[in-house]
């Protein structure tokens, strides 16, 4: 395995929620691990499912100065996976066979799209398998 590794939406969120100290710290390890090591990928659907929570729902909503900062320099090295129609046709391949719903489908279809072996989320069940991608939830 290449030890390549998925971010799902709500670990960069919780990079930012100060009432979950727990829950911050160990996404701001796997944000820098993801930098770091140069193995952590996201799509395009994390980057913007991030914006719309933390440019409206944050208690402190990120100003667009910070919003371009934060894409220049965490998203713009770990936005490995565009959309496409391929993504898309295993994304319906995944929420049929395994009945996700889409938006997670196309999460796990962005993550095998990068060849991850990890899928961290914790929207998903932890432990399940699809094929060599494995989900973890780092909260657990």
């Amino acid at each position: 395995m290449n030890g390549r590794f998925f971010l799902d939406t709500n670990i960069f969120v919780y990079s930012f929620d100060r009432n979950s100290p727990d829950k911050l710290h160990r996404s701001t390890q796997l944000i820098r691990q993801a930098a770091a090591t140069g193995k952590g990928a996201v799509s395009y659907q994390v980057v913007q499912e991030f914006f719309n929570v933390a440019l409206r729902r944050f208690a402190q909503p990120l100003t667009v100065a910070e919003a371009e900062q934060y894409l220049g320099t965490v998203f713009r090295p770990l936005l490995t996976v565009h959309s496409s129609q391929a993504l898309y046709a295993e994304a319906l391949h995944l929420h049929h066979r395994y009945r996700l719903s889409w938006y997670d489908a196309l999460i796990v279809a962005g993550a095998i799209e990068a060849q991850c072996g990890t899928l961290y989320s914790e929207d998903l069940q932890h432990g399940q398998r699809f094929n060599d991608l494995r989900i973890e939830n780092p909260f657990t």
